[in-house]
């Protein structure tokens, strides 16, 4: 006769990779149901307007907030939070070129990269203003700042963020994501911007690449392109700002002595900027790109399902309210960078 393992009893005899197996499949499968519902969502309204990365950190909190993982199902859930999303930002690097980038002159480029640090100071302050801690702050001042979700996920494991902060910060975040997206084709509008304007308005505020496409679109294919171009660039501080992330709390840790070699950025974000370096130089060839763009998507999903899973929802719920208006708030700052960037610098 044969006897069913409790949980506790199989964890104890998975032992090595083994014991990773139960909670990465737990992950992945959430995250497939996440994206199904993307797809579906996608279908059934012409455009995913609830990313499947905010669907599969929904799903598993969800589930964490009528079940609490076992340590058969832990260390598998701990890896996939970390360390699967440490890989897909690594890769990430690999889909990002410089080629377009110089098309947008000196002067674009460095109203980008201005905009991208006032605003992340900003809304850093603001979060603080408002009695958020540290992490929360930054990790919303970067979603904002950068590219939303993705831009959290990244910064995410560089100051050892927790689970509900993450959870919180991508949540209300992918919420003001929509407003943006809905508002910029008003905007442009209203103050008379033509197809180059609206695509830097787009390219400036918007956080997905998706989304400054459903941004840009209604002002033609000029704007689609200038959108995305602008929004490449902000992309392309991902790599920075978290090395200097990575640098400040190396150096806290070291007591203010300075960092040694080894800690002076995390591994992941030295091989983004090493795969970032080798696609603009052509080393890369283009037929392993989409496979990769596949993979850090699908690890990134796996991740933010696995972060879910480790969230409590009622640390969600009792943050929102000042997380909900420091984003708010930060969004309407980089809208505000955004419009003075147009208004003075000769676009067109």
């Amino acid at each position: 006769m044969t006897v069913a393992l409790a949980p506790a009893a199989a964890s104890r005899r998975l032992t090595g990779p083994l014991a990773l197996l139960p909670g990465v499949v737990l992950s992945a499968a959430i995250g497939a149901v996440a994206f199904g519902l993307q797809i579906i969502e996608a279908r059934l309204f012409g455009q995913a307007w609830i990313e499947g990365l905010v669907l599969a950190i929904l799903i598993g909190a969800a589930l964490r907030l009528v079940w609490t993982p076992s340590s058969l199902w832990s260390p598998g859930v701990s890896f996939s939070a970390k360390t699967l999303l440490e890989v897909a930002v690594a890769l990430l690097g690999a889909t990002v070129s410089g080629a377009a980038v110089a098309a947008l002159g000196p002067w674009l480029l460095l109203a980008i990269v201005g905009v991208v640090a006032l605003a992340i100071v900003g809304a850093y302050a603001l979060g603080r203003a408002f009695g958020l801690p540290p992490a929360m702050a930054l990790l919303v001042a970067c979603g904002n700042a950068i590219c939303g979700n993705s831009a959290i996920a990244a910064v995410a494991p560089v100051i050892d963020a927790e689970g509900q902060d993450v959870a919180a910060a991508i949540g209300f975040t992918a919420v003001l994501g929509i407003a943006v997206v809905l508002l910029v084709p008003v905007v442009g509008a209203l103050l008379g911007y033509d197809a180059t304007r609206v695509g830097v308005l787009a390219g400036l505020t918007v956080y997905a690449v998706p989304q400054v496409l459903a941004a840009a679109a209604p002002a033609g294919l000029a704007a689609v392109q200038t959108g995305a171009v602008v929004k490449l660039v902000r992309v392309l501080m991902l790599g920075p700002v978290c090395l200097a992330l990575g640098l400040m709390r190396s150096k806290q840790a070291a007591g203010g002595r300075g960092p040694k070699l080894h800690q002076m950025a995390p591994w992941f974000i030295l091989v983004f900027l090493a795969l970032m370096a080798a696609r603009s130089l052509g080393w890369l060839p283009e037929a392993i790109l989409p496979p990769l763009q596949v993979s850090v998507s699908a690890l990134t999903l796996i991740a933010m399902a696995a972060l879910g899973l480790m969230v409590d929802p009622r640390a969600v719920v009792r943050a929102g309210p000042r997380v909900a208006a420091v984003a708010a708030l930060s969004a309407l700052l980089i809208g505000v960078l955004a419009l003075g960037v147009i208004a003075f610098l000769p676009l067109g």
